[in-house]
């Protein structure tokens, strides 16, 4: 048996895997001998889908998922906070309604591969054990149509444009994901359908800044109310609140109003809306005004300045 070349190389790269302590118990004193390093291959077969030297029940290709689908929809300020439902347009594989997304023709079926035996893989042997490869006759599908259907061409599947609705939950942000489980494309050979990825972009308000979950909007102040405080009203996204101004209020000072900022997307509340104060300087005056702010200007003491300078 050894006279032969090819069997004389297999019994050499048994002999010196095994001398290397790859024989999983079957080298040299075990009695496993060459025995083992067969062994080896069915171990191979089996981690790369029964692929193996000595083969095995034939089964099926696996069934493919069908791809993911990704696509974004603008929503208004308002939309975003408050929830909607928007049509969405995709272009998406669908099963082919003519096949029943077998591939095949009316009145026959796909048959299975007798190459690989419907795994959608052959072993291509080295040094005594096998390498899985695609099966060139049926290209991995484990089945071969002789006569494929005419509208999909045998694939099973087929493009079509489709415009479902999709709920945009209320306080979406710009850049929010929302997951569609079995809405993307189409499986294979069985295989579940993939997702649908939709992603909002929220256009700006004229109004509000989102900041996480709360609101900043900038509230005009007169110099008066500033100085003396006041009671004033700010929008909210349900309408008008009243806050208080507390008397000397700088520009810039932000009141805290909780509750009244975007709702969270976790269903747990709202944030808050921030009124950032900014005081109004007229631009112009009245003579009485001008009276008024220039016995005020003769009654102030101290230089506002001074501390830049020490």
């Amino acid at each position: 048996m050894l006279s032969d070349p090819e069997k004389r190389r297999e019994y050499d790269a048994e002999r010196q895997f095994a001398r290397m302590g790859g024989g999983f118990g079957g080298g040299p004193g075990s009695g496993g001998g060459a025995a083992g390093f067969g062994d080896l291959g069915d171990l191979f077969g089996s981690m790369f889908g029964g692929a193996g030297r000595r083969g095995g029940q034939a089964q099926a290709a696996p069934a493919r998922r069908g791809q993911d689908l990704e696509v974004e929809v603008t929503l208004a300020f308002d939309q975003a906070m408050s929830g909607a439902e928007v049509p969405v347009t995709l272009e998406k594989t669908e099963a082919c309604p003519t096949c029943s997304g077998s591939g095949a023709a009316s009145g026959s079926s796909p048959r299975l591969c007798t190459a690989c035996d419907g795994r959608g893989s052959v072993g291509r042997d080295i040094g005594g054990f096998s390498i899985p490869e695609t099966c060139p006759e049926c290209g991995g599908a484990g089945t071969i149509i002789d006569d494929p259907c005419t509208d999909c061409r045998g694939s099973g599947v087929r493009s079509a444009e489709r415009r479902i609705r999709v709920r945009i939950p209320a306080g979406a942000k710009d850049g929010t994901r929302i997951k569609l489980k079995g809405k993307g494309g189409a499986g294979a050979r069985g295989g579940p359908a993939g997702d649908l990825h939709v992603i909002t972009r929220v256009m700006p308000s004229p109004v509000f800044t989102r900041k996480g979950d709360d609101l900043v909007v900038e509230v005009p102040v007169t110099v008066a109310e500033a100085a003396l405080g006041a009671k004033i009203e700010v929008p909210t996204l349900d309408g008008r609140v009243k806050i208080t101004v507390p008397a000397g209020s700088q520009d810039g000072r932000t009141l805290r109003v909780p509750g009244k900022g975007a709702p969270k997307l976790n269903g747990s509340g709202t944030g808050s809306l921030l009124a950032k104060l900014r005081v109004a300087v007229p631009s112009s005056l009245t003579d009485e005004q001008r009276e008024a702010l220039e016995a005020f200007a003769a009654l102030e003491t101290g230089d506002p300045r001074e501390k830049l300078f020490r």
